[in-house]
């Protein structure tokens, strides 16, 4: 290869990973939109891929019965039970302020009671500047809302027109290394596909198990508890914490008894899914070192916040790959043999 072609190559692989950079220092919720909703993309044409090989009909067909499939089951589960959790939050909103006086009296005239009510509550829990709060957490809501119909918009695109966005990435590179960067394109869609795959299954057998122990105690709502446990289940780390939230205060005019119990499944639940649903489906779908996976975390959570954190494990997953097939494959194991020797 000539040296013009050479400096081509190098340009253009600088050009795309300068401007990753520059985006994920000054912009770092577009390229995390943009990956989300690459994911959700990758989530619509593989269901409906899969649905179309099992039905024997197009892909286009298999993902629009797939789309309204998905539709419609969240449709019907917010119409069974929207009435219930209308009901129950009514009877939570009338029973908790009385527990929280009750907690109050029985907690005051202690030294630590009353430090604990004067120094560390009221501030926190009634700020002086109510409607400023009000408004940042109005203004925060619309903008979380925002984000996810960005990526919702580009996952379904992304799933009805791969190919556009395929060329147009690929045609950033040189013309010489186009045919690798689509076969790294390919490898990272197996990549995430077989992560979603994996995560997927982790997130309904936590559904079913946290059901299944939450009927067998009698708490109300044992179905859609089961279903937000599922789907917070995708958030790691933090998720299982936010899903046990509704469960404890629906258990609450139940006694305490029943909050234990509630808090033993929920616990319980999370040890089975972390130390044996998912090395075993990590194992046979993406295998990823749990301390590493961790690292990601922390290291995401911190830079980006809860949408970092949410997407560190694929982000980890998809590292990996990269650092295998172009860092470990194309460049340290294409050193020349003789130089090699030479440095022994």
């Amino acid at each position: 290869m000539s040296n013009d072609g050479q400096l081509r190559r190098k340009v253009s692989i600088v050009v795309v990973a300068i401007g990753l950079v520059l985006l994920l220092v000054f912009t770092p919720q577009v390229p995390l939109a943009v990956f989300a909703g690459v994911l959700f993309a990758i989530f619509l044409r593989g269901g409906g891929a899969w649905l179309a090989g099992f039905a024997g009909v197009g892909t286009g067909w298999g993902m629009l019965v797939f789309w309204l499939l998905v539709i419609a089951a969240f449709g019907i589960a917010g119409t069974l039970f929207a009435p219930l959790i209308v009901t129950q939050f009514d009877q939570l909103v009338r029973e908790l302020p009385p527990a929280i006086g009750e907690l109050r009296q029985s907690i005051e005239g202690t030294a630590w009671g009353d430090w604990l009510l004067h120094s560390g509550m009221p501030e926190q829990l009634a700020p002086a500047d109510a409607s400023g709060a009000l408004t940042s957490a109005t203004l925060g809501t619309f903008g979380a809302l925002g984000s996810l119909v960005i990526v919702l918009i580009i996952g379904i695109y992304g799933a009805i027109d791969p190919q556009t966005y395929r060329k147009g990435f690929v045609a950033l590179f040189a013309p010489s290394l186009r045919p690798r960067a689509e076969e790294l394109l390919d490898q990272a869609a197996t990549t995430l596909g077989r992560w979603l795959v994996g995560r997927i299954l982790s997130m309904a057998v936590v559904g079913v198990l946290t059901a299944l122990g939450l009927w067998a105690i009698g708490v109300p709502l044992a179905a859609i508890l089961g279903f937000i446990a599922a789907l917070l289940a995708f958030i790691p780390n933090l998720g299982p914490v936010l899903s046990v939230i509704p469960a404890v205060l629906l258990a609450l005019p139940e006694g305490m008894t029943t909050v234990l119990l509630v808090l033993a499944i929920y616990a319980g639940v999370q040890a089975v899914e972390s130390y044996v649903i998912t090395p075993l489906i990590q194992q046979r779908q993406v295998s990823l070192p749990a301390a590493f996976i961790l690292a990601v975390q922390l290291l995401m959570g911190i830079l980006f916040g809860l949408l970092g954190l949410i997407l560190a494990t694929p982000l980890a997953a998809l590292l990996v790959m990269l650092t295998r097939e172009v860092y470990v494959d194309d460049w340290l194991e294409a050193e020349p043999e003789r130089a090699g020797r030479g440095q022994r």
